[in-house]
């Protein structure tokens, strides 16, 4: 049996789908970040078959974790202070995700200037449609399947 102490401060990411966890990890600067993360994949789950879990100890203050909501609407976030969950953060579209998704136009200035961040600004919410600040590009994928 697989054994991860508890956290006494920062948060645990519940409910991933399986194989969603890196990706996740990256997307949230965790690897930038000097903090304690565990990494959970493929864990059983009765409601999912499989999930990931990510477990990370800092405080949840350092985080920008609206991004969540547009990576997977069903991810659980669970706030831990003193080793106890405190709160349980509702996802929500982000008015904005940078540098998640990449503007695919070859005439935008994102692909000319390599040091440009990728800004994406939420056009349609009940649709889900972003469209790229610089060209107006719309991106309607859906990035948990």
């Amino acid at each position: 049996m697989l054994n991860v102490g508890r956290i006494e401060e920062g948060f645990v990411l519940d409910h991933i789908k399986a194989g969603k966890a890196m990706t996740i990890y990256h997307d949230l600067g965790l690897d930038k970040l000097d903090c304690t993360v565990a990494i959970i994949k493929n864990a059983k789950s009765e409601k999912m078959g499989k999930k990931d879990i990510l477990k990370v100890e800092c405080s949840v203050d350092k985080m920008d974790l609206d991004i969540l909501g547009f990576i997977d609407h069903n991810i659980t976030v669970n706030v831990i202070k003193d080793g106890e969950i405190t709160e349980k953060k509702e996802l929500h579209l982000p008015k904005q995700v940078v540098d998640v998704i990449k503007c695919k136009n070859p005439r935008c200035i994102t692909s000319i200037e390599q040091g440009l961040k990728h800004v994406f600004v939420l056009a349609d919410p009940e649709k889900e449609v972003y469209r790229c600040k610089y060209c107006d590009e719309k991106y309607t994928g859906n990035r948990n399947k």
